[in-house]
């Protein structure tokens, strides 16, 4: 099947075609033609099988008729991160290259203001995080009373974030009357739920079995110490004269720090994760595409959201707590057809979190040894620090429940603690004297 035959008008066809496609993929064979005839999907796809194309290409059709007066936002996508909201606006404007759609992005991290300038000028399309959209929403920037379209992309990570009181506040906000779509590379009883509070007798559709990877991607696990896998990693690095490297660690500081010690290994290097603001993530998004940095040290925020054309090597410094991540972050590779990489390196630590990822996918990954990083079997495993789901961007004033450190913050240390029971004392002496 080609392009031309999905209903896709001659305007549609003509961008496809400038981007070099000919055949659709799974996904946009069977998800285009539904949403052409108006009806809610429900679509489990993995990373990388052009799921993007599959609702924007028809979104785009189906806004064709501009109704008269001012613009007014006709369809909502709503993603889990900055990077993903930037790249689907981008498919958006590749797409709808030759038609008279407005469109833009929202989300934290930056300032507001240019973008309520945008809205107040008008726009048709609106690709946005939950929480910046529900503060434009609660500010009245934002009219989304008219949108006929609502997109959930990501829509399992948008829960494993933490997202799903503000999606539910968005969900308030649109018309009764619309069509919803809804993309998830794994089906959970909670994503079920939202399926079925949200679609309206919805096309069901599976291009890849459940929590599957690509299968161009080529898996193995290393195992090594932990006191040497920046060590092991540095020397694949220069001895495969790797050009192109996605890192993945389990968190913030890991991720500095690596990037730290890969740039004094000789080895340009950026981090990327929630703490940066947008400007240093796209920045290093941007060197790191160019080709000014080799390796690029991310947390899982860019696990999904960063679509980069023919990377050849993801690396898992550190295994996910959650496996369903492993698919997604090596679901970076091995894109549009292409063949892939994904290496772990695994210290006795993960062995558990190995083992939930093998069961995950349902076998086992190659294990190959090192020649010079024979693990020391004395080490015993030592219970790893999980952190909560971060949201993309700063937390919003009366957002919910403050974190753990945040009342250790609060907590008054050794001393204060020792002289409020001393006032104490002080105050009930004074009180019998």
């Amino acid at each position: 099947m080609k392009f031309n035959e999905l209903g896709l008008s001659a305007d549609l066809l003509r961008a496809v075609e400038e981007q070099g496609y000919e055949t659709p993929t799974p996904i946009q064979r069977q998800a285009i033609p539904h949403i052409l005839e108006g009806h809610d999907i429900l679509a489990g796809a993995q990373t990388g099988t052009g799921k993007t194309a599959g609702f924007t290409l028809p979104m785009l059709q189906r806004l064709e008729d501009r109704p008269s007066g001012p613009r007014r936002v006709r369809a909502l996508i709503l993603t889990p991160t900055r990077e993903l909201a930037a790249q689907v606006n981008e498919s958006v404007r590749t797409y709808g290259k030759y038609r008279p759609v407005r469109s833009m992005e929202i989300y934290g991290g930056v300032s507001p203001r240019p973008q309520i300038t945008k809205i107040q000028r008008g726009v048709d399309v609106v690709v946005a995080t939950p929480g910046r959209l529900l503060d434009h929403v609660r500010e009245k920037n934002i009219d989304l009373s008219t949108v006929e379209l609502f997109v959930l992309d990501e829509a399992d990570r948008m829960l494993d974030m933490g997202f799903i009181r503000d999606i539910r506040q968005i969900i308030k906000h649109l018309p009764d009357t619309r069509q919803n779509l809804l993309f998830s590379a794994t089906f959970s009883k909670e994503i079920r739920e939202l399926a079925n509070n949200l679609l309206d007798n919805p096309a069901e559709i599976q291009v890849a079995q459940r929590n599957t990877t690509a299968d161009r991607v080529e898996q193995r696990v290393y195992p090594v110490d932990k006191a040497r896998k920046r060590e092991l990693l540095s020397e694949m690095i220069g001895r495969g004269d790797w050009r192109q490297v996605l890192v993945f660690t389990r968190t913030k500081h890991g991720a500095n720090k690596l990037a730290k010690q890969l740039n004094q290994d000789g080895i340009e290097t950026d981090a990327i994760h929630g703490n940066k603001g947008q400007g240093a993530r796209a920045k290093a998004l941007r060197d790191f595409k160019a080709g000014k940095i080799r390796v690029l040290v991310a947390t899982d925020i860019a696990a999904r959201g960063l679509d980069i054309e023919k990377l050849p090597h993801v690396v898992n410094f550190e295994l996910p707590h959650v496996p369903e991540d492993y698919v997604h972050r090596i679901g970076r590779t091995a894109r549009a057809g292409q063949d892939g990489t994904a290496l772990s390196l695994v210290c006795v630590d993960e062995l558990k979190l190995l083992k939930d990822i093998e069961k995950l996918l349902k076998r086992g990954i190659k294990k190959e040894y090192a020649t010079g990083y024979e693990v020391d079997k004395s080490i015993q495993p030592e219970p790893l620090q999980k952190g909560r789901p971060q949201r993309s961007g700063s937390p919003r004033k009366g957002s919910g429940k403050k974190t753990s450190s945040a009342k250790e913050s609060r907590r008054p240390g050794k001393n204060a603690r020792a002289n409020q029971r001393k006032r104490r004392s002080k105050s009930a002496r004074s009180r019998f004297a």
